[in-house]
């Protein structure tokens, strides 16, 4: 063999990482990734400590601070980290908690009986991914301090003074070497942080930031727990029924509540978690909570006469259609499976969520005969707008207008046909259709001119989406289908670029466009497949030299390079570019900037699609008066 590695390998190869090396060496390992949402990891680590402590009774009050400089301090009001020494460490056992792996009151000691923390090693693994970390313990008497530096002690735990409050003090600031990003995003944290306070009623949760120049607080506090989370996810919406349905159960130490309630719109919301954690790829309590809704409903239907055809039952698909709901699971041993171990695996959980689910749904629709009569309503018209869509859909099948070997008139495709290496443009407006397909490279770039506003899809149900001039031709170009056929391996392009001009009507294409995606392709969004152009705002002329600024802070420093005699052209569209201003700025894979559009969150973009694009108008107009301050690019 000729590429052989030419050191030794014999026993002083292998590496022993001792305490908090490996989570250094490896902090994707622990915290997912070192990106900004490893950073905010970071956070709740420290607060998943202080919400197990208000979990066994002992903290109602949390506080979390962003610095100046972006250091973070939590503080408690729970019984306070042990300062006693650890029995078989011989040091403090608040200093094994922050320099010990695996160490904690989470691992069978008693200390706490249901645990937040994916693994119970959050303080450890913020000491070692942090510059410096600083914990102040309050134990009813002293007011006790360690300061951590690269995840070591620099010094024994001290007495700072006197106190009669009792709680914990976490400060740190993490690593600049370990983390692309040390900036906070407020709002990542609020989301997170109000969240945490719907599910466990009766906390107060503060969220500080201290870096502009007036400091931002704000409070959450929610003594209805997850029928008011319930309520806050459903106020863009108009609910069917004033009540949200809450039931909940303990057995066999496995504690359940299930909030929910139907709205007017199309698209279901169900948000689960298991120990205060999101379980975003679903788990057994999700597939019992759903089976039970399904049979329960079918039954009602059927026992009150309100389903007329004897051979008729309601799909799954059909009795979720407009229900909002919240599932909330806390177990001794919670067993996280999946890619991203958000699923849960706990097989005892289903048959629970199930009985419980079919039994308080039950009691409840028996003794609100009103509101159980307009849910089946609901599902009866989900069910006869699916079966719309079915016919819409096998009848535009049969003019072979999703079939792959047809493709819409405007379509200029490309060449080449393995989607890894092709990209198709949607573009807003025939005249900068006209200039991308000439500016393009025709063996990978593929353009779709599109015209005039299409569809607002928040507000219309699937049978409608395939009667649409405007989006059929969208999704006959991709051919992956739409729904529930939608399969992203029949993706034609493995980049979807958006490009519109850079003003509000463009803005609003731009929208309508990924609320089509995000509704009824998300997929594509979930994969990263979805791109927002970013065409340039401004062309400056000096003599022969040309420049081009994509928005007003680079417009500023091109000026001051041009000592401010360059001529200044604004676009107002893309159709203003020739060919080849278009293939330069905005197509071109060595000079075009892009955005590729990310699935954060989902539910966070669900409810910012139906706050903007939905019926109801006073969360939009709160929407827009809370978010005026953030505005960058606006036209007059």
């Amino acid at each position: 063999m000729e590429n052989k590695v030419s050191t030794s390998y014999d026993e002083t190869q292998i590496q022993v990482l001792e305490g908090l090396e490996a989570v250094k060496k490896r902090p994707g390992m622990y915290i997912g990734s070192t990106s900004s949402r490893g950073l905010h990891h970071l956070v709740y680590e420290i607060v998943d400590n202080s919400i197990d402590e208000a979990l066994a009774g002992y903290c109602d009050t949390i506080t979390v601070t962003i610095n100046e400089g972006n250091i973070i301090t939590v503080e408690d009001n729970g019984r306070g980290i042990p300062v006693g020494m650890h029995p078989k460490m011989g040091i403090p056992a608040v200093e094994v908690v922050f320099t010990v792996l695996h160490a904690g009151g989470k691992f069978g000691g008693g200390g706490y009986k249901v645990s937040g923390g994916l693994h119970g090693v959050g303080a450890s693994v913020v000491n070692a991914l942090s510059k410096y970390l600083e914990v102040e313990v309050s134990d009813g008497e002293h007011v006790h301090f360690q300061r951590y530096e690269g995840g070591k002690s620099t010094g024994p735990l001290k007495i700072i003074g006197d106190t009669k409050k009792t709680g914990t003090k976490v400060t740190f600031l993490a690593d600049d070497e370990i983390f692309e990003t040390l900036e906070y995003e407020y709002d990542v944290l609020l989301t997170r942080l109000r969240e945490q306070a719907f599910l466990n009623k009766g906390i107060r949760i503060i969220l500080e930031d201290k870096r502009g120049e007036e400091p931002i607080s704000k409070e959450f506090k929610y003594d209805g727990g997850i029928c008011s989370f319930v309520e806050y996810l459903n106020r863009a919406k108009t609910p069917l029924h004033p009540e949200v349905i809450y039931f909940e159960a303990e057995k066999n130490d496995v504690v359940l509540e299930i909030a929910m309630q139907y709205n007017d719109s199309y698209t279901e919301s169900i948000t689960s978690f298991a120990n205060n954690i999101n379980t975003t790829e679903g788990g057994t309590h999700e597939t019992g909570f759903k089976t039970a809704l399904t049979r329960v409903l079918n039954d009602y239907a059927k026992k009150h006469n309100l389903i007329k055809e004897a051979d008729k039952t309601l799909s799954g698909e059909d009795a979720r259609e407009g229900l909002t709901a919240i599932i909330s699971v806390k177990v001794l041993e919670a067993q996280f499976e999946g890619q991203t171990k958000t699923k849960l695996g706990n097989s005892e959980v289903r048959g629970l969520t199930e009985s419980i689910t079919a039994e308080g749904l039950d009691t409840f629709l028996e003794e609100h005969p009103q509101v159980g009569k307009i849910i089946i309503e609901k599902a009866l018209t989900a069910a006869r707008a699916r079966e719309a869509a079915r016919k819409a859909r096998d009848l535009t099948r049969r003019k072979t207008a999703l079939e792959s070997s047809t493709l819409p008139g405007k379509l200029a495709d490309c060449s080449d046909r393995d989607p890894a290496k092709t990209e198709i443009f949607i573009v807003e407006g025939d005249s900068a259709g006209g200039s991308a397909k000439n500016g393009r490279d025709r063996a990978y770039q593929a353009i779709l001119p599109l015209w005039g506003k299409m569809l607002n899809v928040e507000k219309a149900r699937l049978d409608r989406v395939y009667g649409n001039d405007k989006l059929l031709p969208v999704i006959m170009a991709l051919g992956a289908g739409i729904g529930e056929d939608f399969n992203v391996e029949k993706l034609r392009y493995h980049k979807v670029i958006i490009m519109a001009d850079a003003d509000v009507d463009g803005s609003h294409i731009r929208t309508l466009l990924l609320t089509f995606f995000f509704r009824f392709m998300r997929p594509l969004i979930e994969g990263g497949y979805v791109y927002l152009a970013q065409p340039p705002l401004y062309k400056v002329s000096k003599g022969k030299k040309e420049v081009y600024a994509y928005d007003d802070d680079e417009l500023a420093r091109v000026m001051a390079e041009f000592d401010g005699e360059g001529k200044i052209q604004r676009y107002k569209g893309l159709g203003e570019m020739n060919p080849e201003q278009l293939w330069e700025t905005t197509i071109n894979p060595e000079t075009r900037k892009m955005l590729r559009v990310r699935l954060e969150d989902a539910k966070i973009a669900d409810e910012i699609f139906t706050i903007l694009m939905g019926d109801a108008v006073e969360p939009r107009r709160e929407f827009i008066q809370e978010n005026a301050r953030y505005v960058t690019n606006l036209d007059v």
